[in-house]
């Protein structure tokens, strides 16, 4: 189980795609960074397998606090914590459906493949092959999408508008929600945020 949670996400290595001979790219992976979400995406891959497995069997939600235990210690983990060892903004935008009209109609024709507005819930192959990156990224490792990845719905469309429009948005607690519905008992969510929870964790290590 813990392997997957490496291998369905993007880890985002933004000395690399900075450099890269591809205009549109490079300006996608600016934005990205320029989100203040270059820490959470490009945090250093630290990972261990064994002890992510034991958190995640262990882990639920207490009082707001993703709780668990790893190797015989109590592990709690605040909203707080998870925005300060991550680098996440506690500001700007919680609902994205907040994110003002003129900028999802400008991007709609921006992400555009042929430059005709696309729908804010329309198929990947419909956009530019920097905002199917960016999609990706959206979808794999922030909003944590299992299964298929060729629709974009209206939540990621709005999510990618923040980013490549530089709207401010409060990572810190959109990424905490979606990190407690993870471990949530009977929740459908996916399991994702592995190097990011091995980095929570290496504090109760042996």
């Amino acid at each position: 189980m813990a392997s997957s949670l490496f291998s369905n996400t993007i880890h985002v290595f933004f000395d690399s795609v900075l450099a890269m001979d591809n205009a549109g790219i490079v300006a996608m992976f600016k934005t990205l960074a320029a989100s203040d979400l270059q820490e959470f995406l490009g945090c250093p891959s630290v990972i261990f397998e064994t002890t992510l497995e034991e958190f995640f069997h262990n882990a639920s939600v207490r009082d707001g606090l993703v709780v668990s235990t790893v190797h015989g210690k109590q592990v709690e983990i605040s909203e707080e914590m998870f925005a300060s060892t991550l680098k996440l903004p506690t500001e700007g935008l919680i609902d994205l459906h907040e994110v003002p009209q003129d900028a999802v109609l400008k991007e709609r024709r921006a992400f555009s493949y042929d430059c005709k507005p696309i729908s804010t819930s329309c198929k990947k192959r419909e956009m530019v092959l920097e905002f199917c990156l960016l999609f990706d990224i959206v979808a794999k490792s922030i909003t944590v999408k299992a299964g298929s990845f060729d629709g974009v719905t209206h939540e990621r469309f709005l999510m990618m508008t923040a980013i490549f429009g530089g709207i401010k948005v409060n990572w810190s607690r959109l990424l905490f929600i979606i990190f407690k519905d993870m471990v949530t008992p009977g929740s459908r969510k996916a399991r994702g945020y592995g190097i990011q929870i091995c980095i929570l964790l290496k504090k109760y290590l042996p």
